[in-house]
């Protein structure tokens, strides 16, 4: 039997006597290591047998070379648990010499005899000495650095105790905890919970001076580019709708270009120069990522709907000539990667400030921005615009209204203000008019396609066979006055739903389409697509517009198209702007199963004469001057409350007794000049005030007096002095949540003022209800901006 080394022990017990608690910790977990070591070497130390604990060793030895190699394998244990002990020295601060002698007094019980009487007595021990060390861990918890980790009780905080109450039980289940440094301690939960998350107080003992706080205001300004090169460069290849894009782009290089000179000169220019502070902004194309199925790309060539990619060209075309820093993610990796995404499953926030001022995405990338900014999601929205063509009304975006009422769908629900959706046409006025951009002749070719106008050709909108089905009534009697042509997409046979008389040019480039519309004199539309830049750009080239109207008109609730989209808007044709906005002659809107109402019109068209036409909102110029507005003027990350708060209006800041003053010869209020006004834009200067008939709309009610709701402005009329201004004689005042509020009962005269201001709606009607409707005036060919917004 070989003598074991006194001088271990002497050191080993040295050691313990000079570490702090949680060094003893530690050195209990070193002794049950060794005690496990010895059990899986094989050796069996002992003939006798140990009562019964966890840790009973049933050996004996077998050898003297045996016993040497265990030994040694021993000492090399203890060796590296000692100086592993010795790096966790600075970890703790307290010290507890008469606790480390209840230890000690452990300790020394080993008195051994032999190898075999000292390995017992560990063995039989070290049950008690891991029960005395977890008496004395508790005992400097509550003195120590672990009592600055108790759960705050801070009524600031209700939700602290139950969030690390969950990260308890579910901090394991994505890596991104790790990552922020969480290890299973409540120090590290509580560390996490007040200093990544928000939902427990900052703790006194942290230094929170290292932590960068960052002004996302930029103070270099933005200067008007006239290059889109480098936009182009930017943009990337590999897939057709991103081809599709940079033709777009690089084909209206030079529109953009004499767009951006006259925009810096009127608005930029040292005659009247502005504040324009260069922002961060991040365009997250989601409908085109490959987790989101990317159907799109694959069609591009095959007569698929080319209006979204239209319109994402136009916005980065316009983000890029404004002179802002932006960014371009066609992916989820290449968004993770601008927003900082940490590494796991999406359950952690960004850390630190958002790197983006503005982030446009459509309704795929905001799902994907969910899953993977987790709570940051709920605190950075405020900076997100949703490229959204059909709108999204406030009934159905409030969640937890739209859940209660029948509003809820597979699109809305995501509790955004509703200007912060951004529709390609003006249809709903809740939300901001983003819009694109038609290809504008210049002189020289307007000459040229004067000459090359044939009277009797028609164009049909239709790229796909399935259009054309059912529509050979309505192409038989349009064949007796013109020739017809198609652009049909077919692969190697001509498809049997296109008439022998159409001439069917096939699928065309934009610009050989663009030409063949400069030929023609009608541009025909079949009732679908819904609301596409074609119309648009027909016109633009000398073409009349005819289009099917509805008869009842399309809805969420008739139609399988608008069937789960966030809007209760009646589709009375095609294309509702053009027949609003542009009009005869120009456009006609007609019943296309009345064959009498199609032969007159067709008549009627062949005798007109029109030059080409685009409203001004829809060329380079007037995107420009509405995207910097809304660049420049819109915030929703500091709004202002309710001015006044909901009915606290009795007396009424300023000189007037009531803010409304009526308009000469009109029913319809004004903003007094001399009343206070909460500082907002568009301008209170643009505010008139009306009542709406029974079961009217305020974007009906507005648009029937020629102006258009808006939505800004129902904070600041949600107060009493609106019904009495309006002379309504209020049997009772009530504060409640519905879409139509505020208004007026028609049975009862109850006034109800609106309690959510998500909830604020220019689109709502009910016919119980006489609506209180804001509405202003607008720029002739720029409905998004009245008179005073620039």
């Amino acid at each position: 039997m070989f003598a074991f080394n006194p001088e271990r022990i002497t050191m080993m017990r040295r050691c313990l006597l000079t570490f702090k608690p949680f060094r003893i910790f530690v050195a209990g977990i070193g002794f049950f290591s060794v005690c496990f070591l010895m059990t899986s070497l094989g050796g069996q130390f002992s003939p006798r047998r140990l009562r019964d604990t966890p840790f009973t060793i049933h050996t004996e030895v077998q050898g003297g070379m045996e016993s040497r190699g265990v030994l040694r394998k021993i000492s090399d244990m203890l060796e590296i648990i000692l100086k592993r002990i010795d790096t966790l020295a600075k970890l703790s601060n307290t010290s507890g010499s008469h606790r480390l002698e209840e230890l000690s007094s452990a300790l020394d019980r080993f008195q051994p005899v032999g190898l075999v009487e000292r390995i017992q007595a560990i063995a039989q021990n070290v049950s008690d000495i891991t029960v005395r060390i977890e008496q004395i861990l508790q005992k400097t918890g509550r003195d120590g650095i672990v009592g600055q980790c108790d759960i705050p009780k801070d009524p600031g905080y209700p939700d602290c105790a139950s969030k690390v109450d969950w990260m308890r039980a579910r901090w394991t289940s994505d890596p991104c905890y790790a990552f922020y440094g969480v290890d299973g301690s409540d120090c590290s939960f509580l560390i996490y919970l007040s200093e990544v998350e928000w939902f427990c107080p900052l703790l006194a003992w942290r230094n929170h001076s290292s932590q960068a706080t960052v002004n996302s205001a930029s103070k270099r300004q933005a200067v008007v580019r006239s290059d889109l090169g480098p936009l182009l460069e930017q943009l990337g290849t590999g897939k057709e709708s991103l081809s599709f894009m940079r033709r777009r782009i690089r084909r209206l290089a030079p529109q953009w270009a004499t767009a951006a000179r006259r925009l810096h000169k009127r608005l930029l220019g040292p005659q009247r120069p502005q504040n324009r502070p260069q922002k961060r902004v991040l365009v997250h194309v989601g409908f085109l990522t490959e987790e989101s199925g990317d159907v799109f790309s694959p069609k591009v060539l095959k007569g698929g709907p080319l209006g979204e990619m239209v319109q994402w060209a136009d916005i980065l075309a316009a983000v890029h000539v404004l002179g802002h820093n932006l960014k371009i993610s066609m992916s989820v990796k290449e968004l993770q990667g601008f927003l900082g995404v940490p590494p796991g499953r999406g359950s952690c926030p960004l850390r630190g400030p958002l790197p983006f001022d503005l982030i446009y995405t459509d309704y795929h990338g905001l799902q994907q921005m969910k899953q993977h900014m987790g709570l940051s999601l709920k605190k950075h929205k405020c900076h997100i615009r949703v490229i959204d063509t059909f709108g999204t009304e406030p009934a159905y975006n409030h969640e937890e209204y739209a859940t209660l009422h029948g509003y809820r769908t597979n699109w809305g629900y995501w509790n955004l203000i509703g200007r912060q959706y951004m529709t390609m046409f003006p249809h709903t006025p809740d939300n901001s008019f983003m819009g694109f951009v038609a290809e504008q002749l210049n002189q020289t070719e307007r000459i040229r396609m004067q000459k090359d106008k044939i009277n009797n050709m028609a164009v049909v909108y239709g790229k796909e066979t399935s259009m054309w089905k059912g529509k050979n009534r309505f192409l038989t009697i349009l064949h007796r006055y013109m020739d017809i042509h198609g652009t049909v997409y077919y692969e190697t046979q001509r498809p049997p739903e296109v008439p022998a008389f159409v001439r069917n040019h096939g699928l065309l480039p934009q610009h050989e389409f663009q030409q063949l519309l400069r030929k023609a004199k009608l541009f025909v539309g079949f009732g679908f697509p819904y609301e596409g830049p074609a119309p648009l750009e027909a016109i633009a080239n000398g073409c009349i517009f005819l289009q099917p109207k509805f008869h009842p008109p399309r809805t969420s609730l008739n139609n399988e198209f608008f069937r789960g989209k966030p809007t209760s808007r009646e589709v009375g044709s095609q294309h509702p702007y053009a027949e609003q906005y542009i009009g005869k002659p120009r456009v006609i809107t007609v019943d296309y199963n009345n064959s009498e109402e199609v032969e007159a019109a067709i008549r009627e068209i062949l005798k007109a004469k029109v030059e080409p036409f685009l409203p001004y909102e829809y060329t380079c110029d007037g995107m420009l001057e509405r995207v910097n507005a809304y660049i420049q003027h819109q915030d929703f990350c500091h709004l202002d409350g309710p001015f006044p708060s909901a009915n606290e209006s009795r007396t009424w800041p300023g000189n007037p007794p009531s803010p409304f003053t009526p308009l000469p010869n009109s029913t319809v209020l004004a903003w007094a000049s001399n009343a206070t006004s909460a500082p907002c834009w568009p301008p209170v200067s643009a505010l008139r005030l009306l009542l709406a008939p029974d079961a009217c709309s305020c974007v009906k009610a507005c648009q029937d007096v020629g102006l258009v709701c808006e939505p800004v402005f129902f904070p600041i009329i949600n107060i009493m002095e609106a019904f009495s201004g309006l002379g309504v004689q209020c049997q009772a005042l009530e504060v409640e949540t519905k879409h139509v509020f505020p208004a007026v009962s028609v049975e009862r005269g109850e006034c109800f003022l609106q309690k959510e201001s998500l909830l604020f709606s220019c689109a709502g009607e009910s016919p119980k209800h006489r609506r209180v409707c804001p509405c202003r005036d607008f720029l002739r060919g720029q409905v998004a901006l009245c008179r005073d917004c620039l």
